[in-house]
């Protein structure tokens, strides 16, 4: 199955940030949708969660941290959409429960952009099959 643009949701509280990844990724095709807290991000997956392709989702957030709003997106919504947790602080508890949530990556910050366009392109190629 193709699409005409993969579509990313971009969720992180650094304004400037995600809305730096997002130009990133809108520069090579990608639509975005952006949320600043894990409350936000799972209000916007629950209106449109069969378009986004990939999650890429902060782990420390106000009012709901990241893991928790994987968490609900995969029990609440039934979606398993691919996600990448991104965080400054990825301590043994964080991976131990983004493994049981089986998100498909974990990035620490600071990381390049470079690094996560590949991640980014390889979790696309495996999940759709899409030659990015």
């Amino acid at each position: 199955m193709q699409w005409a643009e993969p579509k990313l949701l971009i969720a992180d509280d650094d304004r400037d940030f995600r809305e730096s990844l997002a130009e990133v990724f809108r520069k090579r095709g990608f639509g975005t949708s952006l949320a600043a807290d894990g409350k936000e991000a799972l209000e916007i997956a629950s209106q449109h969660a069969s378009t986004f392709h990939l999650v890429l989702m902060d782990v420390h957030m106000p009012r709901l941290s990241g893991l928790d709003a994987v968490a609900l997106l995969r029990a609440e919504l039934e979606s398993q959409v691919p996600c990448i947790l991104m965080s400054a602080n990825l301590d043994a508890d964080i991976v131990r429960r983004a493994s049981e949530l089986q998100v498909a990556s974990m990035l620490s910050k600071p990381f390049s952009l470079r690094s996560l366009r590949q991640v980014v392109d390889d979790i696309l190629r495996s999940s759709y099959g899409w030659p990015l």
